[in-house]
């Protein structure tokens, strides 16, 4: 493990990080919000640390990166970007994170596109905070890591195993041949439907800064919002529409995208996952609106609605609410908490366990069962006609069996900080999942400000689980990692 060289290019990745505050200094400035001064301050401690821990490091040099010094990369860059992501709010004048705690919940939260708040007037924040909230999130979707390699040449020395670390995906794309270009497609194409989301929601009447701020949450599948009562503060059947669709897409593997984007419309519907995903929303959004309709909704046209941004906000893992449902009936909420499992797509910005590797694990399954009744013949495992290879199936039945058991281990964990047994499950499984909002003390009409403080730290833990895959995280953990 070159640690100097680890150490030089997470300097770079912080100084880079810190350069991102300057949109919203100059937003500070322009509204004349009070938030300037904590912006100031937070831009110039993070430079200088970055900028510190790069010239020391500097003369390290290397012709690759190995796969361990990969992951270490990427988790020490996704730390740092938590803590110095957090200072802005820390400086804050308006005392309303109080904490370094707080203040550190709320930036691994939004950089890790959970978008759990501890804040309770979050329209009292000044408009350089909330885009800072915003931005981070937007950064933290397509991932901090890829922005690097797009932007910094030099990180392109190894790149794939910074890629792979980082991507959420068992199987990462690589759209080109040299990875830096993969990396600017992906963000080229999260920038141009950021952009689309921003100019449809003004057509909608939204101002351009509510726009651009949720635009800046949607496409990440964050869910920050700059109200306290989030979209449904809006009552709008158009803005609802607006973002559950760009909550859908975002949910969709971006290698997807930039296909359809190349002139190759048919695409999704060839893709096996996306028929999987697809699917999966219209039976979830279906059993939801006949369990909700003339139990809580007297139309069927308002139980649709509010089911239908519901079920995409949870299993793209976006986390928005329109509804309270945590006042539908048991299915409904059932439906609710198992969404929070699933996730998207593959090569998304969503969070969970992703539609592929649930339908690996179906079809291991159902192999299994039909070796039972047939011993002796020989099946593999297809997804899109293509042979799945014993290592992926290994690998991703590894990460559900580590899933479940990380699921398990810190609701337990949670529970013994003080909290109820509702609240422990779905909070665990929400900041494993990178979804927001969970049940009981952490339901949608709720935060997390009255988690104690020990449990903070265990959710801030599990958000950056849950958005760096486990592996890259957990790996750190096993003694052989460190072994020569």
């Amino acid at each position: 493990m070159r640690w100097r060289y680890i150490g030089k290019i997470t300097g770079v990745l912080v100084v880079s990080f810190g350069l991102t505050m300057l949109l919203s200094l100059l937003t500070g400035l322009y509204y004349q919000d009070g938030s300037p001064p904590a912006l100031t301050k937070a831009m110039g401690i993070t430079l200088l640390a970055g900028l510190g821990l790069y010239l020391a490091c500097r003369k390290t040099k290397a012709d690759h990166i190995r796969p361990r010094e990969g992951m270490a990369i990427v988790a020490t860059g996704w730390t740092a970007a938590s803590f110095f992501g957090a200072l802005p709010f820390y400086f804050d004048a308006g005392g309303a994170f109080g904490s370094f705690t707080h203040a550190l919940f709320e930036s691994a939260s939004g950089i890790s596109t959970t978008g759990a708040s501890i804040v309770a007037d979050i329209e009292g924040l000044p408009q350089g905070l909330l885009l800072w909230r915003s931005l981070i999130q937007w950064l933290g979707g397509m991932g901090i890591i890829v922005l690097g390699i797009a932007i910094l040449p030099f990180l392109g020395i190894g790149g794939m195993q910074l890629y792979k670390a980082e991507v959420p995906s068992p199987v990462p794309d690589k759209l080109k041949p040299r990875i830096q270009d993969t990396a600017k497609i992906l963000w080229q194409v999260y920038l141009l439907l950021t952009v689309g989301e921003v100019v449809l929601l003004m057509a909608g009447k939204m101002p351009f800064f509510e726009a651009l701020n949720h635009a800046f949450t949607t496409l990440p599948t964050g869910g920050f919002s700059v109200k306290n009562s989030s979209i449904a503060h809006y009552n709008s059947v158009y803005i609802d529409g607006v973002i559950a669709l760009f909550m859908f897409l975002a949910g969709i593997n971006f290698t997807l995208h930039y296909l359809m984007l190349r002139g190759k419309p048919l695409v999704f519907w060839k893709d096996s996952e996306f028929r999987f995903y697809l699917w999966m929303v219209i039976l979830l959004t279906a059993a939801v609106t006949a369990n909700v309709y003339q139990t809580v909704y007297d139309e069927i046209g308002s139980a649709l609605r509010y089911s239908v941004f519901q079920v995409a906000a949870i299993i793209t893992t976006t986390g928005y609410a329109t509804a309270d449902y945590e006042k539908w009936p048991a299915m409904a909420q059932l439906i609710i908490f198992f969404g929070m499992f699933i996730g998207a797509s593959a090569g998304s910005t969503g969070g969970g366990m992703k539609c592929l590797r649930i339908m690996v694990a179906f079809k291991y399954c159902f192999r299994e069962l039909f070796t039972l009744i047939h011993p002796r013949s020989v099946s593999r495992i297809k997804v899109a006609d293509q042979a799945v290879s014993d290592d992926v199936v290994r690998a991703v039945m590894g990460f559900l069996a580590l899933y479940i058991g990380l699921f398990l281990i810190n609701s337990i964990l949670l529970a013994a900080c003080g909290v109820d047994f509702v609240t422990a499950l779905s909070a665990v499984a929400s900041a494993l999942g990178n979804i927001g909002p969970g049940f009981g003390l952490v339901g949608p009409a709720e935060n997390y400000a009255q988690i104690p403080v020990a449990g903070k730290w265990l959710l801030v833990w599990c958000m950056l689980l849950g958005r760096l895959e486990l592996f890259t995280v957990m790996v750190f953990l096993m003694p052989e990692f460190w072994r020569k």
